[in-house]
């Protein structure tokens, strides 16, 4: 049987307030159900549909570089991974070598560099 979550544990794996998941259940952006003393419950599929749904736009555009990988140096447990962006620059983030495999990087495959303050993500 499917795993329903209390409004409490919604909103916190959702990463929002208590508030705004009343404010969404009553705009019809998610799906609750009521249990037997009438407190709102969250289906776990609704929860994951959330998450799968906030993740590409958890991060603004402005801080996007798509690009190409033209370059990955694996050092020990430290990978540098150089992406070549569509602008006229290039992006160079230092991530672990357990990243690099995860996501399968190589040099020529298109991948996404996000900057936030002094943090590069990248994402294939």
């Amino acid at each position: 049987m499917p795993r329903n979550y209390s409004a409490r544990e919604a909103a916190q794996r959702l990463g929002i307030s208590l508030d705004t998941l009343r404010r969404w259940d009553r705009a019809g952006r998610i799906h609750t159900e009521r249990d037997s003393a009438n407190r709102r419950v969250v289906p776990g599929e609704e929860v994951e549909r959330l998450r799968a749904e906030a993740r590409p736009q958890a991060l603004s555009a402005r801080n996007r570089f798509v690009g190409t990988v033209a370059a990955v140096r694996v050092d020990g447990l430290v990978a540098q991974v150089e992406i070549d962006v569509t602008e006229p620059t290039r992006v160079v983030a230092l991530v672990t070598r357990d990243a690099v495999e995860e996501l399968g990087l190589e040099p020529g495959m298109p991948a996404t560099a996000f900057v936030k303050s002094t943090s590069v993500l990248i994402e294939r």
